[in-house]
């Protein structure tokens, strides 16, 4: 049963907006989500190779916002309201049991992204949620009656009006992206990218596209640091430690025009009293063969190859050979390469920014705009970004959450 006739309109069709909707017309609002484009909830469609990493297995609200590079201190508030226990839990009551992965991240059992979109549509038609496609919001004023009109993009053109607006229109990769948020009296953080790869033009290192390894990677320039997995890529180097690194660096890096030295220890476990005695063990036990087929646990053949080489050792050289000199040169290779990067490409799965809609115009306890009463948001326009893993859904199903529920309340 409605319990309320309050008029709500929803500008964006993802996660965040999705999300809000569905509180909000639970609660007993009227609501209507606008998409521009043609489909709702593409990124959610596309995130984690199609599986959509739905949230991270930490529940304790105040680890969990530690995750996030800006923004976390001020979703404490949030997440004390709708946690990453809730979102699984919200999921669940509707027939999706999301699993756990060895580094916590969390997916649908179905390992389907189509299984989120369709309960998340589902409930949104359930819930009496107006949906519709291709209709971008050109313009936004208020009046002076308090409430919004919109003009929406085409001909002939079109006005609609509501007591209460939601923008989740998504991250701001161009100032013009947050403009309806200025319109009504807001200011912008310059947007920069976050969750990016980096470009390397190391030759050798393109050669081992595919590799994979648990290792520390550092950006000595601005004293950033990260362990994890790291990926080879035919343009350079990718995986979570590296997405990790853009993210917390994600300004710093942007300073740096993308350009500066990357450090990478691949055995971050070992250090160089383990490998001294590592390397004269192989000495000893296999002195006759040749380094470049003795690899060291836990490089791939592959990698350790190339790492040999790029130390400066001869192919024919042998482990019973290897002069104190080399076996320096080889240390500093392994835990130490240094490679400079030089460039940045968008991760496809994430493409998160960081700025967008300063956090002290926000209240975090409804998500309602300081600055306009009645507009509120939600998700990647605000100035909040996590680290990859599932934090930043789960910033658009608690933002949009606690958005949706003071919307239709009226707070």
């Amino acid at each position: 049963m409605r319990v309320s006739s309050r008029q709500i309109i929803v500008a964006g069709g993802g996660a965040a907006g999705f999300f809000a909707a569905i509180a909000a017309a639970e609660a007993g609002a009227d609501v209507t989500v606008l998409e521009k484009t043609a489909r709702f909830l593409d990124k959610v469609r596309i995130s984690g190779g199609g599986r959509c990493n739905v949230t991270h297995a930490d529940f304790e609200p105040r680890d969990f916002a530690a995750r996030y590079p800006r923004g976390g201190p001020a979703l404490l508030s949030p997440f004390s309201k709708f946690s990453a226990w809730d979102t699984v839990a919200w999921f669940a009551a509707r027939g999706v049991k999301l699993k756990t992965e060895g580094d916590g991240r969390m997916f649908p059992v179905t390992d389907s992204s189509e299984t989120i979109v369709d309960c998340l549509t589902n409930a949104a038609l359930k819930a009496g949620v107006k949906l519709r496609r291709n209709c971008a919001v050109e313009s936004v004023a208020k009046t002076a009656a308090g409430r919004f009109e919109l003009t929406l993009a085409g001909a002939p053109v079109e006005t609609i009006s509501c007591d209460r607006l939601l923008l989740a229109t998504g991250g701001c990769r161009a100032a013009a992206a947050g403009q309806l948020a200025v319109t009504l009296g807001h200011t912008l953080v310059p947007p920069v990218p976050s969750l990016f790869t980096f470009q390397v033009e190391t030759s050798w290192l393109r050669s081992l596209a595919g590799v994979a390894a648990d290792a520390e990677v550092s950006v000595p320039a601005i004293k950033l640091r990260e362990r994890g997995p790291l990926l080879v890529t035919h343009w350079g180097l990718s995986g979570p430690a590296i997405l990790r690194l853009s993210a917390w660096g994600a300004r710093a890096l942007h300073d740096l025009n993308y350009q500066f030295p990357l450090r990478v220890n691949w055995l971050p476990e070992t250090n160089a009293e383990k490998l001294n005695a590592e390397f004269q063990a192989r000495r000893e036990s296999a002195g006759a063969r040749l380094l470049v087929n003795v690899p060291l646990f836990p490089l791939t053949a592959r990698l350790w190859e190339q790492l040999v080489l790029a130390a400066g050792l001869a192919r024919e050289t042998r482990w019973a050979a290897l002069s104190r000199g080399q076996a320096q040169a080889l240390a500093q290779q392994l835990t130490r390469t240094e490679f400079q990067v030089t460039g940045k490409s968008l991760n496809r799965d994430e493409f998160v920014t960081c700025g967008g809609v300063p956090l002290g115009e926000v209240n975090f306890k409804t998500m309602e705009s300081k600055l306009c009463p009645g507009l509120f948001f939600a998700g990647e326009l605000l100035d909040v970004d996590g680290i990859t893993g599932g934090f930043n859904f789960q910033a658009a199903w608690t933002t949009g959450f606690v958005a949706g529920q003071a919307m239709a309340a009226g707070a």
